[in-house]
């Protein structure tokens, strides 16, 4: 099979087909199956199919200067943690400010937002909305738990994206809108140190139902090692530990470690709870094991 020819050198590795031609490259060239064509009018350079920011780039390169990533999009921009049918979602959110025309194309969801000036900033060449406006903005979409995850992620204390009082100065000046209550609710809950998404659902579960509020990968002192532990949820009046046991718990290593720690901790009166995801599956059920667990 014959190779596509050099693109001019000076082509950047995003760029319209206007631009192509601007800058000698022919029609057929800008077909050629090389080049990313994902965005209708964009070209990348590179062949292999278009991670989510590629496309996010692609779009914005020939959007007007007044729009922005916004929702799930935004959010996945910043690393959040969200549920699944949002994470594998191939369309992106687009906003405009009130009063713009919004960008219609394919794949692309896009929203009118009244926004003040440090709602929107640029993030990796991006344009997108403020982890705090971001945050707002997922509470139309998303249930109470999932809305404190992203929370949680946002303002974690090893690498804080925003806090506490960003979101409220939004909350503050969203009255009437879409969602603000539940981000009222959610603001109450938020930990900064939360450690995934299911330790904070959890969390949430543990707080609604009205059980007692545990520690929060609180540290405990093994008495054999000396060394310290931090178990994901402690009741300490209770002697009641719960472990959440995501799946990198699941590979050989992890798994004899945690068996001795569990061991270790049990020797020194703890009652250890491992769960996974599945028990977040059935809360009810989940909500009454720990009952009996904290009422023995």
């Amino acid at each position: 099979m014959r190779r596509p020819e050099q693109l001019p050198e000076e082509t950047p590795v995003v760029f319209t087909t206007t631009e192509g031609r601007a800058l000698g490259a022919t029609r057929g060239r800008l077909r050629s199956s090389d080049l990313d064509r994902t965005v209708h009018g964009v070209r990348r350079s590179g062949g292999a199919d278009a991670t989510l920011l590629e496309r996010c780039r692609m779009l914005l390169h020939r959007a007007p200067e007044h729009t922005f990533l916004t929702h799930s999009t935004a959010a996945l921009v910043w690393g959040a943690p969200l549920p699944l049918r949002l994470e594998s979602s191939s369309r992106i959110h687009l906003g405009t400010y009130a009063g713009a025309a919004p960008l219609v194309s394919r794949h692309v969801i896009g929203h009118r937002l009244d926004v003040a000036p440090s709602d929107v900033t640029t993030w990796g060449g991006l344009r997108v909305t403020s982890p705090a406006r971001t945050w707002f903005d997922l509470a139309s979409v998303l249930r109470l738990d999932d809305l404190v995850a992203v929370g949680d992620y946002l303002i974690h204390h090893k690498a804080p994206l925003t806090d506490r009082v960003e979101f409220a100065k939004v909350i503050g000046r969203s009255v009437g809108k879409r969602g603000v209550r539940l981000a009222r609710q959610a603001l109450e809950l938020l930990s900064d140190r939360a450690e995934s998404r299911p330790e904070s659902r959890l969390r949430v579960l543990l707080v609604t139902s009205g059980l007692p509020t545990p520690d929060i990968n609180h540290p405990l002192v093994d008495t054999q090692t000396g060394r310290q532990v931090r178990p994901d949820f402690t009741f300490p009046s209770h002697r009641l530990i719960l472990e959440y046991q995501g799946d990198y718990h699941r590979t050989r290593t992890q798994w004899r470690r945690d068996m001795t720690r569990r061991a270790r901790l049990e020797s020194q009166g703890w009652t250890v709870m491992e769960l996974n995801a599945d028990d977040l599956n059935d809360p009810r059920e989940l909500v009454t094991r720990i009952q009996r667990s904290l009422s023995r």
